[in-house]
């Protein structure tokens, strides 16, 4: 496999599966606590990752929140918080959404070879729009990230980037925290779509740890053989 950076999946289901519910408001699946071990992986990464999708519905910030964390970062000479990336087939972007105009961090847009003018007219002032193919190549994506110096990526969602890097088995470590609750609507979005994942009845992922947090369970699993090496 070519070179690529260590790729940390992240995401918090209820007990069925579901990363949300079918309403406008955001359902919230984690505790303090989780959020919290949340912004630590956050602030060990140098760069994270969502779809453009994520974007629109949740306009996510995603900084390091704690502030000692922060510093921690400077003294070790890097930004207060990693870098900023999304993947998008259409190009459609909003200039104001908070992970164009939150924070000191730099902000990269790999847009599909077709939507590439459309995506730089949209945020072009905000962010380096890299040519990613057709359609997104996310091989192609980890490659560049790992030639700007990103050496650990950290993903979180939403269901179909989520789908993609598993089912093309470019993760190497899933943290999933489970809710103690169900959603029960099939309308709702769940953790991955439709694929062929590597990862079968016959070919078990390796679960690696456990850990209670309050109320949620967080399960770990090894993706590759390069887990935990990052």
């Amino acid at each position: 496999m070519s070179k690529r950076p260590y790729v940390l999946l992240s995401c918090a289901v209820s007990i069925d599966g579901y990363i949300d519910d079918a309403s406008e408001n955001r359902l919230l699946l984690s505790n303090e606590a989780d959020f919290d071990r949340v912004d630590a992986q956050r602030a060990g990464c140098d760069a994270i990752l969502v779809g453009s999708g994520t974007l629109r519905a949740d306009n996510p910030r995603l900084a390091v929140r704690s502030r000692e964390r922060r510093e921690a970062r400077l003294a070790r000479g890097l930004p207060e918080t990693p870098a900023k990336v999304t993947v998008t087939g259409s190009g459609d972007l909003d200039a104001g959404a908070q992970f164009f105009t939150a924070d000191e961090a730099d902000v990269i847009v790999y847009a599909a070879t077709p939507a590439l003018e459309k995506a730089r007219h949209n945020v072009g002032g905000l962010a380096g729009v890299v040519d990613a193919g057709d359609p997104v190549d996310l091989a192609r994506v980890l490659g560049d990230l790992a030639d700007r110096g990103v050496g650990r990526l950290m993903v979180e969602g939403g269901s179909g980037t989520h789908t993609r890097f598993l089912a093309r088995g470019l993760a190497d470590e899933l943290q999933l925290a489970v809710a103690p609750f169900f959603v029960g609507d099939s309308r709702a979005p769940r953790f991955v779509g439709d694929g062929s994942f590597p990862w079968t009845s016959e070919h078990r992922a390796r679960l690696a740890e456990v850990v209670r947090i309050d109320d949620v369970v967080l399960l770990r699993y090894a993706l590759s053989d390069r887990y935990g090496a990052a």
